[in-house]
């Protein structure tokens, strides 16, 4: 069952039920576009149509952030649980690992998809990492890319991009690729790779994760000045309807 927040369409599905989906997606062996949206994005896309274009046309759609919770139960729509990229990510390697799944990590600073697939690798034994790719390519580079990830043929590419790159990125080539899921996952490689620490499980279940990313990475202060203004947004629609 799909919720609308803000013309977004929004998989009202628990964890468990989002990696049943994937698995579903993978035997199909059709291509598919997985997006773990956030405020963030969401915001952004109120004023940039061809981000809510995207999101609405791809084929699962997450709450990423207890931002994204928060406004569904506003608008009175409430989801079920929060399904982050990363959350999602690491929930998926032991079903890949058991499946034989592929996967290929595309992303962030060179080294670090390396990092992170040999942690991935240690912590899920059998699990079938088929190609790594740092996120530092120009333009001119793409196609190459591309054809690395179509050569290596996975059935899970976790694209570490940032928003929106990383989701215009998939949409631009997931036909031309024929992988069977893409997902966006941010700044996840980072942080299996050990390069940043994820904020305590306490804040996660405060729902402080902001606040902890924020004193970890103080340079981050600018993207959070979305959220007070992605709140009263959501306020204004929802609650005053206005």
């Amino acid at each position: 069952m799909r919720i609308s927040l803000l013309g977004a369409q929004i998989d009202n599905l628990n964890m468990q039920a989002t990696v049943k989906r994937i698995s579903e997606m993978v035997s199909s062996g059709e291509v598919n576009q997985v997006v773990t949206l956030n405020p963030e994005y969401l915001y952004r896309a109120q004023e940039e149509g061809n981000l809510l274009e995207l999101v609405n046309k791809s084929e699962l759609v997450t709450p990423d952030g207890t931002g994204i919770v928060w406004a569904c139960k506003m608008a009175g729509v409430p989801v079920e649980e929060r399904v982050t990229g990363i959350d999602l990510m690491l929930n998926l390697m032991p079903v890949a690992a058991k499946g034989g799944w592929g996967i290929f990590l595309l992303g962030s600073a060179p080294g670090v998809a390396e990092e992170a697939a040999k942690n991935l690798a240690d912590k899920y034994p059998g699990l079938k990492i088929v190609g790594i790719h740092h996120g530092y390519f120009m333009s001119h580079e793409e196609d190459e890319v591309v054809r690395l990830i179509k050569a290596a043929k996975p059935e899970l590419l976790f694209v570490a991009l940032g928003m929106p790159r990383q989701e215009q990125w998939i949409a631009k080539y997931k036909d031309e690729m024929g992988v069977p899921v893409s997902i966006g996952v941010g700044g996840s490689l980072d942080v299996i790779a050990g390069r940043v620490q994820r904020v305590s499980p306490v804040l996660q279940k405060l729902q402080l994760e902001w606040l902890g990313r924020l004193i970890k990475e103080p340079h981050r202060w600018r993207r959070q000045l979305v959220l007070p203004k992605f709140a009263g947004l959501v306020l204004k629609r929802y609650l005053f309807k206005m």
